[in-house]
């Protein structure tokens, strides 16, 4: 029986050996370079000396690998690639220890599609990233433009909306912060919903909502929901949607207010 030669472990185990103690003497030329700082704070000399200690411990660090190998982004499906990576501002092989992860953080939160994101280095060649991305609720009508906007009330976007014209129509100046609410509201009469073109915000108090693009259902301000159920109800028993009805009034809470093309009628 032939006998297969082992290759001896201890190579990997110098090599190993070897980098611990590099990083050792990067990690004391660090501590160095922090003491040199505060001197210069504190006896207003020896900068010169702080920063040339902490350049020559990135770039000992660097020598024995801790710099930038793969960028590992974790969340993203809207934000750009080029968008994220313009915005971490690293270049392969660039120092890991030269990397400010917190200012790469606040970079990317100025992303349109950024909600909240986290930078991290891990050890010892990599970047990870992970985003939030914004929710899309609804396209925003404001003076005459369109803009996309998340489920806080805050635009992603106001080009390139036109894979988003599905989406429900909010109008008014303050309809972004309120959309949110009014929204789950009419989702709670999928029926109705399906059928809503838009909701316009009436005075900072309260909305009307147009359906089939025709039709003007005023909601109160107090209770909303209520009167959306009504609707619902008169909707299932009398069908009054499919009248020539211009205006639904529903302000009072105990009658239905039609107005046709013609004339006026409560219910």
């Amino acid at each position: 029986m032939s006998e297969t030669k082992r290759s001896s472990p201890r190579p990997k185990v110098r090599r190993a050996l070897k980098r611990k103690v590099a990083l050792a003497f990067v990690l004391v030329l660090l501590a160095g370079a922090g003491v040199a700082s505060y001197a210069a704070w504190r006896d207003g000399h020896a900068a010169r000396i702080a920063d040339r200690a902490r350049v020559v411990a990135v770039a000992a660090a660097a020598e024995i690998g801790f710099r930038v190998d793969d960028v590992l982004v974790l969340g993203r499906a809207e934000t750009p690639h080029a968008d994220l990576l313009a915005r971490l501002a690293v270049a392969r092989g660039s120092p890991l220890f030269a990397f400010d992860a917190d200012a790469a953080r606040r970079r990317l939160e100025e992303l349109p599609w950024v909600r909240r994101a986290s930078v991290s280095r891990m050890w010892p060649a990599t970047i990870v990233v992970r985003i939030e991305e914004r929710e899309p609720l609804a396209l925003w009508q404001h003076q005459g433009r369109f803009a996309l906007i998340d489920r806080d009330g805050q635009v992603i976007l106001r080009n390139g909306l036109e894979r988003f014209n599905h989406l429900p129509v909010v109008v008014g100046e303050d309809a972004p912060l309120h959309a949110r609410a009014i929204l789950a509201t009419l989702a709670t009469e999928p029926d109705l919903m399906k059928r809503v073109t838009a909701a316009v915000r009436v005075g900072g108090r309260r909305w009307n909502v147009r359906m089939d693009g025709v039709v003007d259902v005023q909601l109160p301000e107090d209770d909303p929901a209520a009167a959306w159920r009504r609707l619902a109800e008169y909707e299932r028993g009398q069908g009054v949607l499919g009248r020539d009805v211009r205006v639904l009034d529903l302000r009072l809470p105990d009658r239905l207010i039609v107005r046709t093309r013609g004339a006026d009628k409560e219910t």
